[in-house]
């Protein structure tokens, strides 16, 4: 039996040999080269780039101390080690020597480091929806949440749970999933509301309302959560570079109170131009949204541009404001401003910023901004940025972290990028979400990311009383204050 386990260790690991030194850093997927990382995160796999090389031999040594070693197809790194290795390093360095074979010939490439932050990341995971670009129900749509110390995703619900229903807008507070919400279309829509881990559905549509809430955003005091109310609409070019325009035909914002089952209106926030992606300031005292002024879409989608307003709001008395504050001015700037994420320590504002369009996720030079809120100053975040879309962004709950999908990989499917943000507004190179052997997870995978946002624990959703609600179509109607 010794003799058999001591061949196969032979067989699967094959140390370097007649090793020919490069100068270059080594080509991997993903790029890992000089991110920064929190300690903890679950283990930077990688691949070569080139589907050529058939083994690799990887050191990683810790500026603070430790090492690890392993060898094999890919670099595939042990849990728990890595998570020790990482620990160990908060607030250094780990070193990474790789060689690689390729044709029989071992390679072996310039050392590249990857920083392990002093800021921690303590939230459990991540939520996010994972749907076929396809633009349409179909193909299992599905919530999943993702343990981001670890490989471990699981769903929070699927199509298959609720067939030929779409799934949009589940939203924690200020990434505490015990306060959700959720937006199911389509037969049998309503609006989901857990408070305390308690699941009601309601139907959030009125008379004095054109549509049911969505792009949701909770007040920091659990009692409240803002709605945009519209109506999605997609359409197809043919013969151009982009391929989609989506685009809304109207647009109101309004505030729950999930206490009462009240809608809270304003005149401010239904108008005739479309007011759209809601979001709380830290502190509760600000409502944040984006407007554009009506136009006759999809003919004249060029016209969208949206400014970045504010209107406050008294959470005692359950009011907003008498005026407005335009912040960023959308037909002014020539821009469009959308989906605005304060942070939850109050520092920052980040929001995307594209050419045209209340869809920036659609949009190919959508890119992320952010304002110093002591300062009004704002800035694109070039570090994160690239050719393609960057949108659907939020904070972790210490606002020291923050996720945003990209299409960068292939102009089609979002996938998810982490970056961390330091006192002064400095950004890190933004790394991929890690997962085991990520070339071919990702190759394989043929879903979209969006929506994602930190969770504090696991979500916790009954499931079967989702089902039982929705086909029942049980549902509280909401009423206006």
């Amino acid at each position: 039996m010794s003799v058999i386990l001591a061949l196969l260790v032979s067989a699967c690991t094959q140390t370097p040999e007649n090793v020919r030194r490069t100068g270059e850093l080594p080509a991997i997927y993903p790029d890992y080269v000089g991110v920064t990382i929190p300690a903890g995160i679950a283990p930077l796999d990688f691949n070569m780039a080139d589907a050529g090389f058939d083994h690799m031999d990887v050191i990683v040594k810790g500026s603070k101390g430790g090492e690890l070693h392993v060898n094999g197809t890919y670099a595939d790194f042990d849990i728990d080690d890595w998570h020790e290795l990482t620990r160990q390093n908060a607030g250094g360095s780990l070193t990474f020597t790789v060689c690689a074979r390729k044709d029989g010939q071992w390679m072996q490439y310039k050392d590249f480091t990857v920083y392990v932050s002093r800021y921690a990341l303590e939230d459990y995971g991540l939520t996010y929806r994972r749907i076929p670009p396809g633009y349409e129900v179909g193909g299992n749509i599905g919530i999943y949440q993702r343990d981001i110390h670890t490989f471990d995703e699981s769903p929070v619900v699927q199509e298959s749970a609720l067939p030929g229903r779409c799934f949009n807008c589940h939203t924690p507070n200020r990434t505490d999933p015990r306060w959700l919400t959720m937006q199911i279309r389509g037969e049998g829509g309503g609006t989901m509301v857990q408070t305390d881990g308690v699941q009601r559905w309601l139907n959030t549509k009125t008379d004095s309302t054109k549509a049911a809430g969505s792009y949701a955003y909770w007040h920091p005091s659990g009692q409240y959560c803002a709605y945009a109310i519209n109506s999605v609409h997609q359409a197809f070019f043919t013969g151009a570079k982009s391929n989609l325009e989506v685009y809304h035909r109207f647009g109101d914002v309004a505030v729950l109170d999930v206490r009462s089952n009240e809608l809270l209106l304003s005149p401010l926030l239904q108008t005739d131009d479309l007011e759209i992606f809601p979001a709380f300031s830290s502190d509760g005292k600000t409502l944040y949204y984006s407007t554009s002024q009506p136009c006759d879409v999809p003919s004249e989608y060029l016209k969208v541009k949206c400014s970045l307003v504010s209107i406050p709001f008294d959470a005692a008395k359950g009011a907003f404001g008498t005026e407005t504050d335009t912040l960023l001015n959308g037909p002014r700037d020539d821009r469009s401003y959308t989906i605005v994420r304060p942070s939850y320590d109050g520092r920052w504002l980040m929001y995307c910023v594209s050419s045209r369009s209340n869809f920036p996720v659609a949009q190919r030079d959508a890119d992320l901004w952010l304002m110093d809120l002591r300062t009004h100053e704002t800035r694109s975040l070039t570090e994160v940025n690239s050719d393609c879309s960057e949108s659907y962004h939020n904070w972790s709950s210490d606002s020291h972290w923050f996720v945003f999908s990209s299409k960068r990989e292939d102009g089609s499917y979002t996938k998810l990028y982490l970056a961390c943000i330091d006192d002064q507004g400095r950004v890190s190179k933004p790394f991929l979400l890690p997962q085991r052997n990520p070339r071919k997870y990702y190759a394989e995978m043929f879903d979209a990311y969006n929506v994602p946002d930190f969770t504090k624990t696991r979500v916790q959703v009954d499931v079967r009383e989702m089902q039982r609600q929705v086909t029942s179509e049980e549902r509280i109607q909401v009423k206006i204050r």
